[in-house]
């Protein structure tokens, strides 16, 4: 059996700036329905397509010099995540930010979270 190579550590782009962080987590919602029926089976009758909803939570580290983004009016910007050894990029579009939260540790770096969500999602 040969050694398989993975995907290791995701650089992040900005609208084309990189940004250092320290987790990404992407979560895609279909938005489909259950279609509850009164029938004799008892059954669900199938489901409806919704909507689909790209939801995305970054920490980042907070810098010391102070030169970061203005996090809460963020919109229409393009994330971007890029594998450092190549492979497949991911690109979220006309993303906006809804929530943005600090967080401070004793040992550590302190760290911002940014609740993001993207209208669309690119395989590159």
């Amino acid at each position: 059996m040969a050694l398989e190579q993975f995907v290791g550590a995701i650089t992040l782009e900005w609208d084309g700036r990189e940004i250092d962080c320290v987790s990404l987590q992407a979560r895609e919602s279909t938005g489909r329905k259950l279609v509850k029926t009164m029938n004799k089976t008892g059954n669900a009758a199938g489901f409806v397509k919704g909507v689909t909803q790209y939801d995305i939570t970054v920490v980042v580290v907070i810098p010391a010099d102070g030169k970061e983004p203005k996090w809460v009016d963020l919109e229409g910007a393009k994330l971007t995540q890029e594998p450092i050894a190549g492979g497949q990029r991911i690109s979220y579009l006309d993303c906006f930010s809804t929530d943005v939260s600090e967080s401070y540790e004793v040992e550590g770096e302190a760290r911002r979270t940014i609740q993001v969500h993207a209208i669309r999602k690119v395989e590159e």
